[in-house]
């Protein structure tokens, strides 16, 4: 990684594992991110279930989404954090993302590039 560059690493992990995400995210340096509540669906198997007498199917698992934007942290350290501390084994573990980011401008200072990451 070159030192203007920018990534966003996105991470779509189990709700259960964003405690170890966040703490593995601190231990590499990259304690800044975002988290959202999503609901997805790709390998997890459909669950079926009954709720007063009525058949339901649950196709869309509940998923937290991190975002993590790094400039002076390698993308691949932040990467390697998130799989090792997001993995079990099964299905459904989740995906990350590397997307590049062409610039960043932090509102409150102007700094632009990496230094406003």
């Amino acid at each position: 990684m070159s030192d203007d560059e920018i990534k966003m690493v996105v991470a779509y992990i189990r709700p259960g594992k964003l405690t170890a995400v966040k703490k593995a995210l601190a231990e590499v340096g990259a304690p800044s991110l975002t988290v959202n509540n999503v609901r997805g669906r790709g390998s997890q198997p459909v669950k079926k279930g009954q709720w007063r007498g009525e058949e339901y199917v649950v196709d869309l698992h509940e998923k937290v989404k991190v975002e993590c934007v790094v400039a002076d942290v390698p993308a691949d350290d932040v990467i390697d954090a998130i799989q090792e501390a997001a993995h079990t084994g099964d299905a459904g573990d989740g995906k990350i993302f590397v997307l590049d980011v062409d610039d960043a401008i932090q509102i409150r200072t102007g700094k632009t590039g990496p230094e406003a990451v």
